[in-house]
Formats: C-alpha cells, structure tokens, sequence
C-alpha cells in the first residue's frame, strides 16, 4: 500500500516506517524536524530510511495546509498514520500556543486531506494522558476522560473527537489509539529512559519526581509498532451493537475505533531506576521531588479491546527493553 507517516522522523515514526517498508509498502514521510528536541537525532533517524527502496520524505509542518495537501496529492496515500505532534505534557504549561497549532490547526488539516483525498483508513496518535485526573485502575476506553490535567492532554482528547466528526459526517474511518509511555532504541532525550541513562553515565544526578512513587505502563517500541500495524490494517465499519442509548466511547455507528496500547505491567520509577542502574552497572545519585503539575502518579492499561480486534499481544518485559535501550545508546553515543 501506500502509506503516509506523518512524524516519520520521530522515534515512532521512524521505527515504523521500517516495518512498513521491511513488508514491502511504499511509504512518505513527513516531518518538520523541528528543535523541541535534538534535531541531529531525528535527521540520524532519517538518514536510515532515505536509502531504502519504496521511501520518499517531505518535509513541512501539519499546519502547513498547502504543503500538506501538496504531500498528498503528488502522493496519493491509500492510508495515514498520524503521528506528528507537539508532544510533552511539562512543555504545554511553557508553550500552550504550539499544542493548539500542531495538535489542533494540524490535526485538522489532516483530517481534511483525507476527508478530500479519499484516504481509506486514518490512525492517529492519541495518549495515556487523556486518563488525566482518573484513579481508577486498569484505565479503559470505557472510562469518561472528562478531566485532563494539561494542555496536551486536552488537545489529544479533542483529536479524538475531530475523527469522530469526520468519521461521522464524511464516512472516514480512523482509529485512535492512547499510547502508554513508548521507551526502546532510538528514543526521545525528554524521556525517562533517555534522560536517566544519559545522567547516570555522566556521574550527574537525576530528577526523580513523586519521589519515584508513581508507575507507568512502560511499553517498548516493537510491540508498539506491532500494534500500530496490526490496527492501520483492521479498517473499521460502523458497530452494528453500538448503542446511542448506552453510547461506548471507543466505537460508534461510524467507522471510529479508540483503543488503549501498553504493555498491562504497570512498573513503578523506583524499580525502573534500578532495572536502568542494573543494566548500566552504575547506582544514580538521586534528587526526589513532588509530583509536577500535568503529570498524573499512575498509569495501567487495558488493552482487551485492541487485542480481540487485532490480536495485539505486548512481548517484551522492561528489563529486556531497557537492556536493548542500553546497548543502542553505548554504540550510538560511543559510551
């Protein structure tokens, strides 16, 4: 197929890309390299997937309505992965106004170039961050998430939304799908993992925020991808048990599916600070702070739904992740 992959130098985009062209699609990516976070890393990622056969890049930005809709008219995409955002939950209370453009305004022009360009199945990128204030453990796509604690959460809830509108109105389908703290090679430097690793190998100390009481559902980049395939090829159909009487929040009578993606094994910071010192052979000097506003102190998945749809089955444990991160991070940085 052709397949557009919006983010396609970020650190899902790029590993999915990969796969995409390992099992022969052709695939163009789009991405503004922008500086939120090293840019030499997301041009390194590129420069893996420009030499390969069957992959093309533009870069531009989502707000960019004409570039984007140039992307798709010379390429005429059958199908879209979304995953280009202002990402960060701490960055939205610095700089709210790049969430509304590149989570909003984009997010809309992408909704649009499909809606015109006759794309057969959009997923998008939504986030474990819509669970917001909610406490109730595992979360499902069941839960209301009427009670987002940041920025970016919000603009990633009113994702979903748009889609159902589109869905709705323009018979798109798309499926979103709620990430849980995606870690592995080639990673973000503003994640835990990278951060921590990074710290540590320099003898510097390390932020540890809930004083490393909290858990994620940390969930490595394979079964991620794995999942994300596994869904951009399972189009969806109107729900012929969807009841307007009892609406469920992940499926509609439009051709809309939400669904959780993690691993289901909820890991506390404590203990994945010592799966990292373990790794590293190194003990992390430790700076224990509160919880940060926009940050919420638990995360669990229920990932049911997405397995009886796609047959999504999480593999990887965190000690074999953070040991695959580890050994990517010494070659690629020469530590």
């Amino acid at each position: 197929m052709r397949i557009l992959v919006t983010g396609a130098a970020g650190f899902i985009g790029s590993t999915l890309s990969h796969r995409l062209l390992e099992r022969g699609d052709q695939v163009l990516g789009y991405d503004n390299l922008n500086d939120y976070y090293d840019p030499t890393l997301k041009q390194a990622r590129l420069e893996r997937l420009l030499p390969q056969a069957g992959f093309q890049f533009v870069r531009g930005s989502l707000e960019d309505q004409p570039a984007l809709a140039k992307a798709f008219a010379d390429f005429q995409p059958e199908r879209v992965v979304n995953l280009a955002a202002q990402a960060g939950v701490r960055y939205s209370l610095e700089n709210p106004h790049a969430y509304i453009q590149a989570n909003l305004v984009g997010f809309t022009n992408i909704l649009e170039a499909c809606r015109h360009g006759g794309v057969e199945h959009l997923v998008y990128a939504s986030s474990s961050s819509v669970y917001g204030a909610n406490r109730k453990l595992p979360f499902r796509v069941d839960d209301p998430v009427d009670h987002p604690v940041s920025l970016y959460a919000a603009t990633k809830k009113a994702n979903e939304l748009m889609a159902h509108t589109y869905s709705h109105l323009f018979a798109l389908p798309t499926t979103g799908l709620r990430f849980f703290t995606v870690y592995g090679p080639w990673g973000r430097p503003d994640m835990a993992l990278f951060l921590f690793t990074d710290r540590i190998l320099r003898g510097e100390p390390i932020q540890v925020f809930n004083h490393g009481r909290h858990t994620r559902d940390f969930t490595y980049i394979d079964d991620i991808v794995a999942g994300v395939i596994a869904s951009l090829d399972q189009v969806p159909g109107g729900d012929p048990a969807f009841d307007p009487l009892q609406p469920r929040p992940g499926t509609s009578s439009a051709p809309y599916r939400v669904y959780n993606i993690g691993n289901e094994t909820p890991v506390q910071l404590e203990r994945y600070i010592q799966i990292i010192e373990d790794k590293l052979g190194r003990k992390a000097e430790k700076i224990l702070l509160p919880l940060q506003p926009g940050d919420v102190p638990d995360t669990h998945a229920d990932v049911s739904d997405l397995a009886a749809a796609t047959g999504y089955a999480p593999r990887t444990s965190v000690q074999v992740g953070v040991g695959r991160f580890i050994d990517w991070y010494r070659q690629y940085y020469q530590v």
